[in-house]
């Protein structure tokens, strides 16, 4: 993988279902148990911030995980649009990371072929044969 993915590290909050009370503080905790994740919990409006890197984790395996858990997400549209969203956006923003880099010709290469390069009135006809004429 290339060294940007390495890098690459994301932000995303979680929101859990408000009927649910406590999730969040114990997410959080289930969450610093996993290598690489930083969790902080905001009991009041029933959510996590995490941070991961894209190299390691992406947020749809992170949910997965809390809801086979046990831990229940807000199931509301639009935070399901916003789930959907960024499970999208770190799958373009992974295959894009994973390309590998444009082979850029050095200018060298551009010069050695225009030398080369037959220019202006180039005459095919062997030098003693334009002397006979």
């Amino acid at each position: 993988m290339p060294k940007l993915l390495e890098v690459q590290r994301s932000q995303h909050d979680i929101v859990f279902n408000p009927t649910a009370i406590d999730q969040t503080v114990a997410a959080a905790r289930f969450l610093a148990h996993l290598n690489g994740i930083q969790a902080q919990a905001y009991p009041a409006e029933h959510k996590i911030t995490i941070c991961y890197s894209l190299c390691e984790y992406v947020l749809l395996d992170i949910e997965q995980q809390l809801q086979n858990a046990g831990f229940e997400l807000d199931t509301h549209f639009w935070q399901k649009i916003k789930r959907e969203f960024v499970h999208y956006s770190e799958a373009v923003q992974r295959d894009n990371l994973a390309m590998p880099e444009h082979n850029l010709k050095s200018p060298q290469i551009y010069i050695h072929v225009w030398e080369k390069h037959p220019h202006g009135d180039h005459d095919d006809t062997p030098e003693e044969l334009r002397r006979y004429l």
